[in-house]
């Protein structure tokens, strides 16, 4: 029963357990919503079972234990098309629209197009969508392409669709992680008016200001399993931290120093580089040998600021040196002449050609730049590759095998090795261990102190924080496109990072 209401809680999850192979997503999580109308906040750092919580209610993934009952009786999903016959709608992180089509299609996309004999009724479809659209309060024309809208406007359309479903009960994931400050206040206009109907909404964000902002009840999560729960009105910004991250950590527990080989000279310092719509105004030095982390949020501007620095996006304003000599970024081709390297997060989309051999990905970077004479003679090459796949201990049969055969620890160090046969100066690394399992992520960290040690110089992002407090020898924080902050190795503690990141400095 909802504490002093006599009615049953609008939706409870209790006792969630998940289990993957060895690994516990969830032991023993539970979740409550008390009443209709209300905003309740699902916290927890990366890891800590939110996305697996998500799942089993979204209908996506089903639990090995617990019980879960809307309004009082219970439910079992098999599919997500189950939860939103029960009034239950996810809108994802990463906005889910067909950007071709109309905002009406999208809209009403899967159950709400009016059809007629010979097709769609345009007619009928756009004002369907438009008292949708309406309910919001969105000023959108209903013939217009998606793919013509801004990154919120895209994301209400989302909403939207899933309101045009009569859900009860919204899903937000990270619905702020990239949008502006005038397009999060839009947002949060539009969850008020779904209190104001009665829709209960799940908001998941690290942004503690937000929290409290729109937050009525909140829901911690930390290895799995609740911490904390409650109304929000009874926890402050230190009381969640330390729900996240344990009360070792809130109160400072720190990482063994790294005591890195020192060099002289700079790999890189920027000053005053802008990216449009992303990053403002960052100074940032990176040393040789020094591997410099970078903490914040997703949206805070952490992939845009390497991404600027390869020549991957234009750099607005601000200056560049990389070895100590002006540099300014015209092209990823041009970076890695100058000797920088580039790990991207996403190593199957971006970082590897799962279709060509291991010995093609390493080498696929090698002629870049360089004249046909200084290009090493496949005889070299197959030395170099073999040299490298020992250096990095690939497991495999034979470099001839296509790379998307291997295990994506295995493709992970193939996406970081094929810049080390360029002897970098400068590596750019982007959730470096980002999908691999934790004996692959102990050996990945450990060539990269091995490679700094040698005098190259790395900057890398990550979402884990305990990642760059373990492999860090500095941290910036960056928030809202800015570094709010930076913690040599000894001072970093996930509180602070989490604190830091979540706007509270």
């Amino acid at each position: 029963m909802a504490a002093g209401t006599g009615h049953s809680p609008v939706l409870s999850l209790q006792g969630m357990h998940k289990r993957y192979g060895g690994v516990h997503a969830l032991r023993s999580a539970d979740l409550t919503i008390s009443a209709p109308g209300v905003v309740h906040i699902l916290l927890g750092e990366n890891g800590s079972g939110k996305s697996t919580l998500l799942g089993i209610l979204s209908g996506q993934t089903r639990p090995d234990q617990g019980t879960m009952t809307l309004g009082g009786r219970e439910v079992r999903f098999s599919s997500p098309v189950d939860a939103l016959a029960q009034g239950i709608a996810m809108v994802s992180q990463e906005t889910a629209v067909a950007p071709e089509l109309s905002v009406a299609e999208n809209v009403l996309l899967g159950r709400g197009l009016v059809r007629r004999r010979l097709g769609l009724s345009w007619g009928r479809t756009e004002r369907r969508a438009r008292a949708v659209l309406d309910r919001l309060e969105l000023d959108c024309d209903p013939r217009a392409r998606v793919a013509e809208l801004r990154p919120d406007q895209r994301q209400m359309v989302e909403i939207a669709r899933a309101l045009s479903s009569e859900a009860r009960i919204l899903i937000l994931d990270e619905p702020t992680s990239s949008l502006t400050d005038d397009e999060v206040e839009a947002l949060f206009r539009v969850v008020r008016q779904l209190k104001r109907e009665g829709v209960a909404v799940i908001f998941v964000s690290h942004r503690l200001p937000e929290v409290f902002a729109i937050g009525d009840e909140v829901t911690v999560l930390r290895d799995g399993a609740t911490v904390a729960a409650g109304p929000i009105d009874g926890f402050d910004e230190g009381l969640l931290v330390e729900a996240m991250v344990g009360a070792d950590s809130a109160y400072g527990r720190e990482a063994a120093p790294r005591s890195p080989a020192r060099h002289d000279g700079t790999a890189l310092t920027v000053r005053g580089m802008r990216v449009a719509g992303a990053v403002r105004d960052v100074d940032l030095e990176v040393g040789r040998g020094e591997i410099v982390g970078v903490s914040g949020l997703v949206g805070a501007g952490r992939s845009e600021m390497l991404e600027a620095i390869f020549g991957a996006r234009p750099i607005v304003a601000g200056t560049l040196t990389v070895g100590g000599e002006s540099f300014r970024p015209s092209s990823p081709r041009h970076s890695i002449e100058r000797g920088l390297g580039f790990l991207p997060p996403d190593r199957k989309g971006q970082g590897l050609v799962l279709g060509l051999s291991v010995q093609t990905n390493l080498t696929m970077v090698q002629t870049i730049g360089r004249s046909r004479a200084a290009i090493p003679r496949p005889e070299a090459e197959w030395r170099r590759v073999a040299g490298i796949c020992e250096r990095m201990q690939l497991r495999m049969a034979s470099p001839r095998l296509p790379v998307g055969s291997l295990s994506g620890g295995n493709q992970q160090k193939i996406a970081l090795a094929k810049w080390l046969l360029r002897d970098p100066g400068l590596l750019l690394l982007d959730e470096p261990t980002r999908g691999v399992d934790v004996a692959a992520k102990a050996e990945i960290h450990a060539h990269l102190k091995a490679i700094a040690a040698g005098g190259v110089g790395m900057l890398v992002s990550s979402s884990e924080n305990e990642e760059l407090i373990e492999l860090c020898d500095r941290i910036l924080v960056m928030s809202r496109g800015r570094i709010v902050a930076s913690l040599s190795q000894d001072e970093a503690t996930e509180a602070k990072l989490v604190s830091s990141a979540g706007g509270h400095v």
